[in-house]
C-alpha cells in the first residue's frame, strides 16, 4: 500500500490519508470544499463542488492518474434538493466520462459545507 500526499490539496483535517494505492487502484478520501490553505470556499453547492474537484484533480495527479480513470464516486450531499445545480458543474469536470456513482443525501458534513466527494481511481 502506497500512501499519496500532495500539498496542492488541503491537509486531511483527522487521523487518514488524502489517497492510498493499493492493487493498482487509488482511493481518496472523501474531499470537501476547502481550498490548500484550509479555508471553506465561500458559495454555493456550484462553487463548493468546483473546489472539490480540483482537489480531487490535484491528488488524482499526485498518484499518476486523472478524472478519466475514475471508475467510481461517492458522493454526499447536505441536501438533495442541490441535486440539479451539483449534477451539472459534476458533469462538466467528468466531460462525458461516466463512472459509476452513489450520491446520498446527509445530515451534517465536515465543518458544515455543502458537498463531499471521494472516489477509487486507476492507476
Amino acid at each position: 500500500m502506497q500512501i499519496i500526499h500532495t500539498d496542492h490539496a488541503p491537509k486531511a483535517i483527522g487521523p487518514y490519508s488524502q489517497a492510498v494505492i493499493a492493487n493498482g487502484l487509488l482511493y481518496t478520501s472523501g474531499q470537501i470544499p476547502l481550498t490548500v490553505d484550509g479555508t471553506i470556499v465561500p458559495g454555493g453547492i456550484e462553487e463548493q463542488t468546483k473546489q472539490v474537484f480540483a482537489n480531487l484533480k490535484a491528488i488524482l495527479e499526485e498518484a499518476g492518474t486523472d478524472l478519466s480513470k475514475v471508475v467510481k464516486t461517492t458522493v454526499f450531499l447536505q441536501d438533495l434538493s442541490m441535486f440539479v445545480d451539483f449534477n451539472g458543474i459534476y458533469e462538466e469536470f467528468f466531460n462525458g466520462h461516466k463512472p459509476a456513482r452513489s450520491c446520498v443525501e446527509v445530515a451534517k458534513l465536515p465543518k458544515d459545507v455543502l458537498v463531499e466527494i471521494e472516489c477509487i481511481a486507476m492507476i
